[in-house]
This record gives structure tokens, sequence and C-alpha cells, in this order.
């Protein structure tokens, strides 16, 4: 017995989500997908990350649906904000859960 398992939709929103998980990782918030473990926090990579939204924010400004254009926003909204909290965090603190 073969499990088939559903591809996700590919749209814009896919995509942003799929960058803004790599911010998330790099941050050390989410694990890893290859090997399931948090790794530390990699600030220069969580950057590049939340750069490149801000990116393709610029870049295709005027020219996304209302829906995919907030969508884009908020995350680069909560991407900052975790970025700035995850930040200031004393060295060796962990998120609380």
């Amino acid at each position: 017995m073969s499990e088939e398992r559903e591809v996700p939709k590919l749209d814009f929103n896919a995509f942003v989500l799929s960058l803004g998980s790599s911010a998330i990782i790099h941050l050390g918030e989410a694990p890893d997908p290859t090997t399931g473990e948090k790794i530390a926090a990699n600030f220069p990579m969580a950057q590049q990350s939340i750069d490149l939204l801000a990116l393709l924010q610029e870049k295709t400004r005027g020219n996304l649906s209302a829906e995919e254009a907030k969508f884009l926003d908020n995350m680069l909204y909560d991407l900052r904000l975790l970025y700035v909290q995850v930040s200031q965090r004393p060295a060796g603190a962990s998120k609380k859960g």
C-alpha cells in the first residue's frame, strides 16, 4: 500500500509562506524540516529571508491581489517582530512554551 500525499497548491501565498518559514527556522523558532531539530538562531540568514520578502513586496507592489498583498504585509510584520523578540532574548534563553 502506497500512501499518497496531496501536493499543496502552488500560488503566491505558498511562495511567501515558504520564505517566511525559512526565516522562522533560521531564528530557531521551528525545527529544520530535514533534521526535525531546532537550530541555534542564525540572524544573518533570517535577515536575508526577511529582506527577500521585502524585496518581493517592493517589486510586486501594484501587481498583487488585495489578499496576496495583505498576506505578504502580515508575514513581513510578524517576521520583523519575531526577529526583534528573538534577538533581544538573553543568550541561551529559549522560547517559553
